[in-house]
């Protein structure tokens, strides 16, 4: 007798169809599983009959023989204890109606409860894809897996409840997706108002969040870097619900999730400089899993203390910062992750953090500051649309009674600078400024005579890369964009070239 239910795997953040089979057969009772399963999914053996045999479901005694199809790709983790356990029950007679319509995700305890897993949100929305009516998941990946339409997903608290469900005994009601809360998105704690002095820094990070622009700050210990960068997702522009989608999904499949459903803020993902290329960029020897560069996908990567890094995995951002997507390959295995993010990197100007500082005197050799300098490396260097130098905070600043701009008034221009994005950028990839391509930059990033001679000039002075001539024009477009101006002017060049000298000022030596 071959009995067949439905599961599904992880391949990158999409889902794929696995088909668990089963069939029972005269001979000495022995349970194999085949199909390429790692260590976790043979585990499943032992979880799945104790968790039978403690709910008092008597088990055929006959020789099992379980296949996880297609047998050529590698299925991990004991999100196959459930599809596993349906089909057992199917050969023992203890579910009597066609199971053919419905999906099952979960991983089981030895009691015969069901425990969440990662990844149920890409694997939900590959069920409906693949025509399924209805899907049984975990009670603790319920918010996550109801934001998918077009399907009905059911939770249950354990295999006995899941046998009457299955055979009509007891009547389940669809998991309902939660209402998204407006609000979440209006509170901006901690705001940009409570930020005293920097005013050009803060019109830096303006100007980044508007078109997505990595950007670079510079300035001795206390200027405010670590403060601002962490409310510059209270500026970001609100998340299209395609954002919110993919976002989840990364989380999900990290297992950051914790029980909720739609991820409606942009991440904010700030790894500690100890972190590993691995950490960094995804991977890993059990199995392949996102990175931070992917954690941070439609949101922001925060690298405090930049040359602190270790330069393996400062390396592994330059192709991600370039293509918005990272291939991770490991034996037998290939996924790719997406990691459209905004970079944000802090760093001093010398070890000891006091070089070029007025009231303190550098205690750093000549020698000590350029091989701290060059612990970031040209290339990504180059990569950062925007420099900018944050001097100590003067007293008056402090002591100043005048109330900063807030973050909601901030972010009204930045959502204004996207929408004229997201309108020019219509039916294509492009989705801001920092990642337009070759072909668009005539077309988009339209200048008058005047910028065009101010531009040549920058280029000719400041010694430009190719690349770093594309930048400054891609933030004077997003500069043009804050003004609502369709042109680029010369005042919008000349803004954007100041953002591009501290590199000749730290690493010109």
């Amino acid at each position: 007798m071959v009995v067949k239910t439905i599961s599904f795997g992880i391949n990158g953040i999409d889902g794929y169809l696995v088909e668990v089979e089963a069939s029972s057969t005269r001979g000495m009772p022995k349970f194999d599983l085949v199909g390429l399963p790692d260590a976790s999914v043979k585990e499943s053996r032992d979880r799945v009959t104790s968790a039978m045999k403690n709910c008092g479901l008597q088990i055929c005694s006959s020789h099992l023989t379980f296949n996880l199809a297609p047998a050529d790709i590698r299925k991990e983790g004991p999100i196959y204890d459930l599809p596993i356990t349906v089909c057992l029950m199917l050969l023992s007679g203890h579910i009597m109606k066609n199971t053919g319509d419905c999906g099952f995700i979960g991983e089981l305890s030895l009691s015969g409860e069901l425990r969440s897993v990662n990844g149920v949100l890409p694997m939900v929305i590959k069920a409906r894809e693949t025509g399924l009516k209805r899907v049984v998941v975990p009670p603790q990946n319920a918010k996550e897996a109801a934001v998918v339409d077009g399907i009905d997903v059911y939770t249950v608290r354990d295999i006995v409840e899941l046998k009457r469900f299955l055979n009509g005994e007891k009547d389940l009601q669809p998991v309902k997706p939660e209402p998204k809360n407006e609000s979440d998105t209006a509170r901006f704690v901690p705001d940009f108002s409570q930020v005293k002095g920097q005013q050009l820094a803060k019109r830096a990070l303006e100007i980044a969040a508007a078109g997505s622009h990595n950007i670079l700050m510079i300035g001795p210990p206390g200027s405010g870097k670590s403060m601002l960068a962490k409310r510059v997702p209270t500026i970001l522009p609100d998340m299209s619900f395609e954002e919110m989608i993919e976002t989840t999904k990364i989380h999900s499949i990290a297992g950051i999730l914790h029980g909720e459903g739609l991820v409606t803020t942009r991440p904010f993902r700030s790894p500690h400089h100890n972190v590993s290329a691995v950490g960094l960029g995804g991977g890993g020897s059990n199995g392949i899993h996102p990175g931070e560069v992917s954690m941070a996908h439609h949101g922001v990567l925060f690298l405090d203390e930049l040359p602190e890094f270790k330069r393996s995995a400062l390396e592994v951002l330059r192709q991600p910062i370039e293509d918005g997507e990272i291939t991770i390959t490991r034996s037998g295995q290939t996924c790719t992750y997406p990691c459209s993010m905004m970079v944000i990197a802090a760093m001093n100007p010398c070890p000891c953090g006091y070089f070029g500082d007025d009231t303190h005197q550098c205690t750093c050799s000549p020698q000590k500051i350029h091989r701290y300098l060059n612990r970031v490396s040209g290339p990504l260097l180059d990569r950062f649309d925007i420099h900018v130098e944050l001097p100590r905070v003067k007293f008056e600043e402090l002591r100043s009674d005048i109330s900063a701009e807030s973050s909601e008034d901030i972010k009204k221009r930045v959502n204004d600078a996207r929408e004229m994005q997201r309108e020019r950028f219509r039916g294509s990839d492009t989705m801001s400024n920092a990642t337009i391509n070759a072909a668009q930059l005539q077309k988009f990033c339209v200048i008058d005579k005047e910028a065009e001679n101010v531009l040549k000039i920058a280029f000719e002075k400041l010694g430009l890369t190719a690349r770093a001539y594309d930048r400054v024009l891609k933030v004077s477009r997003t500069i043009a964009d804050l003004d609502q101006s369709e042109v680029i002017k010369s005042n919008h060049v000349l803004e954007a070239v100041r953002y591009r000298s501290l590199d000749r000022k730290y690493w010109e030596n």
